[in-house]
């Protein structure tokens, strides 16, 4: 499984360093910066990254509409994590393409309405207590971690 994905509009330099150190340990190819993401020159990108920067391309982008297509053209199917009215439960994602390439949003905002029309599938993490979500950091790590293992486990791969 090839995996990227597209940080849209993170405001916290620490939920970025924290998105790339769990990327990183999953093996991600490349992880896209858009909007008001922070890039790993902040100081507090580099804390919580530990170094996983210099192991991971990455690449800060201006047009993510553009993106989009481009990795659709690629082969990659566009999976938003966002919770909405049509999105599906996490577990019962079964992703029929070898790559993908996943968008986290904004910690107050979400993913902008176009970006979600342009997805391929808007995925939700179910959640059983009090609070409504998870920490944007948080639900990358437990759905791409969900994924990859799954993909594991499947071609029995764990090492």
């Amino acid at each position: 499984m090839v995996l990227r994905a597209i940080l849209y509009n993170i405001r916290s330099a620490y939920n970025v360093g924290s998105i790339f150190r769990t990327a990183c340990s999953l093996n991600f190819e490349k992880l896209y910066l858009f909007g008001i993401t922070p890039t790993p020159e902040n100081k507090k990108v580099k804390k919580t990254s530990l170094g996983s920067e210099n192991y991971l391309k990455w690449q800060k982008v201006k047009r993510i509409k553009k993106l989009i297509k481009e990795l659709k053209k690629e082969g990659f199917l566009v999976v938003s994590l966002e919770q909405t009215k049509k999105s599906i439960m996490l577990q019962d994602f079964e992703p029929k393409k070898e790559k993908i390439c996943f968008i986290v949003g904004n910690e107050v905002k979400g993913i902008n309405k176009n970006i979600l029309k342009m997805s391929d599938f808007v995925v939700e993490i179910p959640i059983f207590g009090q609070k409504e979500s998870l920490n944007v950091s948080t639900a990358f790590a437990v759905a791409s971690y969900y994924l990859a293992l799954k993909d594991r486990l499947k071609s029995k791969k764990l090492n």
